[in-house]
C-alpha cells in the first residue's frame, strides 16, 4: 500500500486545525508512555503511526496562491476554506482583470479567479451560505455561488479596488463593507442621468469649440478624460452638503481650462479673451461670485487659478479655489495642502491653532506619468499624517491618460499602476473606467465617505486616454501610432453615455443633438460678444506703486513690555523638570532686560516672536529640528526629562489671543516650503516662517523660490509674506554647511518682489521680524529671505542690549562704530554684509591708525539701499576706492548683484574693487585650514592700505 493511500485510509485524514493539534499532543504523550492514552487511540497510533505524516501528503493543487495548500482529500471544512480563499483572492486580485481601461482590453490572466483553481464546483459553492463568503452582500443572494458571482461583479467591472495594503482593520472592514453592499453606487434618477449627459456635452463642446475657433493654440485638452469634470462636481457637491466651507483644488495644465469654465465657472468670454491675448477684467462677473486676480506680468491661461463662492442654503457659502500652477506639474500638491491647513485652523486663540478637518477639503488632480515620477508626490503624501501638516486627507485624482508627453507607461514607471507609490502610505485606491460616468460618480461617493469617516487620503485612478497630442499642435501618430489608431476609432464618453440613455429610453437621438447645438450656440454667443481689442498692450508691465516701497514702521517695544515677556518666557510649572544645563542657560536671561545685559540672537528672536503674538499676529514656524534649533539655540519647546511631556512658554503669555505653532518638519525642503507658502497665501494675517537646517539645503526647494515665492505676485497677483531663514556663514564647515546661496535669491530680485537680508546683529533680526509682521495685511507685503548666522548666534559682537530693542528700527545700512568720523581722511569705504562684518570688527581692535578706512554693513541686499549709501559716500571728499568685501566666491554672494548699484552711486574718479574668494564651482573649501587661510587674507586685505 502506498504511503499516500495509507494516509487517505487512516483516521488522521478526518482531523484538521485544532483537532489535529490535539491528536498530535496525544501522540507525543503516547511516545513517552503508550499506556497513558486512551486504548482506542493507542491502537490507532500502533497501526497508523504519527498524525504528522499529513505534512508529507499536502499538495499545492491549483496554485492560485501557493500560500494556500489544499489537502489531497477534501472534506467539508477544506471546501469552506477554499471558498473563503477564493473570495479573498477576488477582493485582492480582481483589479487585475477589471474592465478599467477604455482602449486597451488586453488578454488578462484570470487564473487566480477561476473556480477550478480551488478544486471547487458550483455545486460546492451552492452548499455554502452567502453570508459565509460575503457578510456584507445584499440579502437577495441565495448561496455561496451567488455571493462569489456578486464579488466578481463588484471587483472586476468598471470599478476596481485596492485596499489590501491598508493595515488598519477598522478601515479595511469599512471599505469591504461599503464596496460589497454597494451603498456608494447610488441609483441615478432620470433627471440626474440627463444632467450628467449635459455636463459631458458641455465639457466636450467647450473643447471642440476652442479647437475649431482658436486653431493651433495650446489648450491641453481634457478629451479622453471628460468625466473628470463630473467627478469633481460630485465630490464638491457631497462636500458642500456635509458642511465643508472651503474646497481647494490643485492640478497641472491638462483639463485646467475646462475645470476653470465648469467647476470654477470662469466666464467663457474671459477664457476666450485670453486666447486673444487680451484678458479683460471687466468680463469678471460683478456680483463677486468669481475671484480672479492678475499680476502685472501675467501668465499663460492654462496656469491660472480662480476663486468661486458657492451658496449653500440661504446663508452659508462654500469657497472653491483652483490654485495657480506653473508647468511644474506636481509642485502644487504641498501648496494646496498648506491652503487647506490654513483654512481649517482658528488662529484667534493662544496656544496651537484649533483645527477642524471637516471645514476644508483638498482635491488634487495628478498626471499618471507625474504621480510616480515626481518625488514631491511622495513628500506630500508622507506629510499627510504628521501633526504639523495633516489636513484630514486629500482626495487625489489621477487623470490617467496612459501617456506622458510622448512616453508610454511602460517607459515612465516601474510599477503596474501609476497609483502604486501611494500603497506604502496605506492609501486606498479605486481604479475606474473614465468611459463609464456612473461608475465615476460612484467612485466620488466612496472617496468622500472614506475621507469623512477616517480623515485620510484617498486615490481615484481615473483611467482614460488623451485624444490628441500633448498639446494640440503635436501629432501623436509620429511616436505612438498603435495607441492613436485605437483612439481615432474610439467614441467619446459623451457619445457612449448618450447611446446608453437612448437605449434606456430616457432620451431620443434628436434630443441629444438639440442639446449639443444649444451648447455650441451659447459658446458662439460668448465669443461673438467679446469686446474688440483696442489700443496697444502694456509691454512695460511695471508693478503698481503700492508694491514698491515699505511704509515707515515703528518696531520698537516698550522696555516694560520686554521685561514682562522675558519673565514669562523663562517661567514653567514648578513640577516641570527642564534639562538642568538648559535651565541654567535660560535662567541667565532673567535679569538681562533690567540690567541692560547682552541679548543674543535666539533670545532676541524669542522676544520678537512673543511681542508679535501680543500685537495680535498669529505665528507659525517649521523646519528640520526648529523647535530646539539646529545649533541648540532656540529651545522654545521644553521637554520634561522625567516624563517627556512638553511645555511651550510662548503658549502661556499674558494678554495673547493669537496662536503660536512651532513644528519640527519632515526631512524635506521642497514639500515643506511649498506647504508653508500655501499656508501663508491662505492665512495672510499670519507670520509664517520656514527655516532651513543649513541654508545650502534650500536649493532642494528651488522650484518654489523660482516659480512661486519670487514671481507669484507678478504673474498672478498672489501676495505672500513668507519668511525664509537660511543659516549662512563661512566657518570652515565645507560646501554644504556654509552658503545659503544668497546669489540665487538676488538673481531673482526685481520689481520689489521680496526682501533679501544678511544681518549682523540680533537687534536687526528683532526689528526686521517685527517689521515683516506689521506689513502682512498691507499691499506692500512681500516675502523675506534672511541669511541667518551660525557662529554669530552667541557671538558677543552680534549680541545687543535691551535698549536696542526698545528703541530704533531696522537699518538697511549700518556704519562701523569708531570709523569714518574724520571725513577728510577717509580714502577707502569697504562695503560688506553679514558675518564678514563681524570678522572685520574683531580684527579692527588690533588695528591702529585707520582714519583712512570706513566700513559699511549692507544689511538689506535687496532692495539695495542706494540712496543711504550714496549719502554716506558724499561725506568723503578724498575717497579713492570702494571695496566690496565678501566671504563667498566671486561668482556667488552679493558681488554680482551689488556691482551695478555701486557703479551708479560711486563718486566720480573713485575705483571699485572686489575682495573675496575667487570664482569657484563649489561654494566653499572642504579643508578648514584652507578656509582659515583664505578668510584671513580677505580680512587682512581690507586693512591693508593701497600704495
Amino acid at each position: 500500500m502506498s504511503r499516500q493511500a495509507s494516509y487517505q485510509e487512516s483516521p488522521w485524514a478526518q482531523f484538521s486545525g485544532p483537532n489535529l493539534g490535539y491528536v498530535m499532543e496525544l501522540y507525543e504523550q503516547y511516545l513517552k508512555d503508550p499506556d497513558s492514552v486512551d486504548a482506542e487511540m493507542k491502537a490507532a497510533f500502533d497501526q497508523w503511526g504519527a498524525p504528522a505524516t499529513a505534512k508529507q501528503v499536502e499538495t499545492t493543487e491549483g496554485q492560485a496562491d501557493v500560500s494556500f495548500q489544499m489537502p489531497a482529500t477534501h472534506n467539508r471544512l477544506s471546501k469552506l476554506v477554499a471558498a473563503v480563499k477564493y473570495a479573498d483572492n477576488i477582493r485582492t486580485y480582481g483589479h487585475l482583470i477589471a474592465d478599467i481601461n477604455p482602449i486597451r482590453r488586453k488578454d488578462k490572466n484570470t487564473r487566480r479567479l477561476e473556480l477550478s483553481e480551488y478544486n471547487l464546483t458550483e455545486e460546492d459553492l451552492k452548499q455554502i451560505p452567502a453570508s459565509f463568503i460575503s457578510p456584507n452582500a445584499p440579502s437577495n443572494l441565495k448561496d455561496g455561488l451567488d455571493a462569489i458571482n456578486h464579488l466578481k461583479d463588484v471587483y472586476t467591472k468598471k470599478l476596481a479596488f485596492e485596499y489590501n495594503h491598508v493595515h488598519e482593520l477598522d478601515e479595511r472592514n469599512w471599505l469591504q463593507q461599503k464596496i460589497e453592499e454597494g451603498s456608494y453606487y447610488v441609483e441615478l434618477s432620470k433627471e440626474k442621468k440627463i444632467n450628467l449627459l449635459t455636463r459631458l456635452a458641455e465639457v466636450e463642446g467647450f473643447e471642440k469649440f476652442i479647437h475649431r475657433t482658436f486653431v493651433g493654440q495650446k489648450r491641453f485638452s481634457v478629451e479622453g478624460l471628460e468625466t473628470l469634470i463630473p467627478l469633481m462636481d460630485e465630490i464638491i457637491s457631497h462636500a458642500v452638503e456635509t458642511g465643508t466651507r472651503t474646497v481647494n483644488i490643485g492640478m497641472a495644465h491638462r483639463g485646467r481650462l475646462n475645470v476653470l469654465a465648469h467647476v470654477l465657472q470662469k466666464p467663457y468670454k474671459l477664457i476666450f479673451s485670453e486666447f486673444q491675448h487680451a484678458p479683460n477684467k471687466e468680463l469678471i462677473p460683478s456680483e463677486g461670485s468669481i475671484g480672479i486676480t492678475y499680476g502685472w506680468t501675467g501668465d499663460v491661461k492654462y496656469h491660472l487659478g480662480a476663486d468661486r463662492k458657492l451658496k449653500r442654503g440661504t446663508t452659508a457659502t462654500t469657497r472653491i479655489t483652483l490654485a495657480n500652477n506653473p508647468s511644474h506639474l506636481e509642485v502644487i500638491n504641498p501648496i494646496v495642502d498648506g491652503f487647506t491647513r490654513a483654512a481649517q485652523e482658528d488662529r484667534k486663540i493662544s496656544g496651537y491653532p484649533k483645527q477642524d478637518m471637516d471645514n476644508c477639503l483638498a482635491i488634487v488632480v495628478h498626471g499618471d506619468a507625474a504621480f510616480p515620477g515626481e518625488g514631491i508626490v511622495q513628500e506630500t503624501l508622507n506629510m499627510g499624517r504628521l501633526k504639523g501638516y495633516n489636513t484630514g486627507g486629500s482626495i487625489h485624482i489621477i487623470a490617467n491618460n496612459m501617456i506622458g508627453f510622448t512616453t508610454e507607461s511602460s517607459d515612465s514607471r516601474s510599477t503596474l499602476y501609476a497609483s502604486d507609490v501611494a500603497k506604502g502610505f496605506e492609501v486606498p485606491i479605486v481604479h475606474v473606467n473614465a468611459d463609464d460616468p456612473e461608475a465615476v460618480l460612484a467612485a466620488a461617493v466612496l472617496a468622500h465617505e472614506y475621507r469623512q469617516a477616517f480623515h485620510k487620503d484617498f486615490i481615484i485612478d481615473l483611467v482614460g486616454y488623451r485624444r490628441f497630442g500633448h498639446n494640440e499642435m503635436d501629432e501623436p501618430m509620429v511616436t505612438n501610432p498603435l495607441m492613436y489608431n485605437i483612439i481615432k476609432k474610439h467614441s467619446t464618453s459623451k457619445e457612449i453615455y448618450a447611446e446608453q440613455l437612448i437605449q434606456e429610453g430616457l432620451l431620443t437621438k434628436e434630443e441629444v443633438q438639440k442639446n449639443d447645438l444649444e451648447i455650441q450656440s451659447n459658446l458662439q454667443k460668448a465669443y461673438d460678444n467679446l469686446p474688440k481689442v483696442e489700443g496697444n498692450p502694456d509691454i512695460v508691465m511695471n508693478p503698481p506703486e503700492n508694491v514698491i516701497k515699505l511704509p515707515e514702521m515703528d518696531t520698537a517695544v516698550n522696555i516694560d513690555d520686554l521685561e514682562t515677556i522675558n519673565r514669562e518666557l523663562i517661567t514653567w510649572p514648578e513640577d516641570f523638570n527642564v534639562f538642568p544645563r538648559l535651565e541654567r542657560i535660560l535662567k541667565r536671561r532673567a535679569d538681562v532686560i533690567k540690567d541692560n545685559g547682552k541679548i543674543d540672537w535666539a533670545h532676541a528672536e524669542a522676544l520678537a516672536f512673543a511681542s508679535i503674538l501680543r500685537d495680535g499676529t498669529p505665528l507659525r514656524m517649521t523646519g528640520q529640528d526648529s523647535q530646539r534649533g539646529t545649533f541648540a539655540q532656540r529651545n522654545l519647546v521644553l521637554h520634561d526629562i522625567k516624563t517627556g511631556e512638553e511645555y511651550i512658554p510662548m503658549h502661556h503669555l499674558s494678554g495673547v489671543e493669537s496662536s503660536f505653532a512651532l513644528y519640527n518638519s519632515p526631512l524635506t525642503e521642497a514639500g515643506v516650503v511649498g506647504f508653508e507658502y500655501g499656508y501663508n497665501v491662505f492665512a495672510p494675517e499670519t507670520l509664517v516662517i520656514w527655516e532651513a537646517q543649513f541654508g545650502d539645503f534650500a536649493n532642494m526647494a528651488q522650484v518654489y523660490f523660482d516659480q512661486f515665492i519670487s514671481s507669484g505676485r507678478a504673474k498672478w497677483g498672489q501676495k505672500s509674506g513668507l519668511v525664509m531663514l537660511l543659516p549662512h556663514g563661512y566657518e570652515g564647515q565645507g560646501p554644504e554647511h556654509s552658503s545659503g546661496r544668497v546669489e540665487r535669491f538676488l538673481q531673482s530680485a526685481a520689481e520689489h518682489n521680496w526682501i533679501v537680508a544678511n544681518l549682523s546683529n540680533a537687534a536687526q533680526y528683532f526689528h526686521i521680524l517685527r517689521r515683516q509682521a506689521a506689513i502682512l495685511n498691507k499691499d506692500e507685503v512681500k516675502p523675506l529671505v534672511i541669511m541667518t548666522p551660525k557662529s554669530l548666534l552667541r557671538h558677543p559682537l552680534a549680541s545687543v542690549e535691551a535698549s536696542d530693542l526698545a528703541e530704533g528700527s531696522f537699518q538697511s545700512v549700518i556704519e562701523q562704530k569708531g570709523l569714518g568720523e574724520n571725513y577728510e581722511a577717509v580714502e577707502r569705504v569697504a562695503l560688506c554684509s553679514g558675518k564678514i562684518a563681524i570678522d572685520l570688527e574683531e580684527h579692527l581692535k588690533d588695528e591702529k591708525d585707520v582714519d583712512w578706512l570706513h566700513i559699511l554693513r549692507v544689511e538689506e541686499l535687496y532692495p539695495f539701499p542706494k540712496n543711504e549709501i550714496a549719502n554716506i559716500l558724499s561725506r568723503y571728499p578724498n575717497l579713492k576706492e570702494i571695496v566690496w568685501v565678501q566671504e563667498e566666491p566671486k561668482n556667488m554672494g552679493g558681488w554680482l548683484h551689488v556691482i551695478s548699484y555701486i557703479r551708479d552711486i560711486r563718486p566720480e574718479g573713485v575705483d571699485i574693487r572686489y575682495e573675496g574668494r575667487r570664482r569657484r564651482s563649489s561654494p566653499s573649501e572642504g579643508d578648514p585650514r584652507a578656509h582659515r587661510k583664505a578668510q584671513s587674507r580677505i580680512v587682512q586685505s581690507v586693512f591693508t592700505r593701497s600704495e
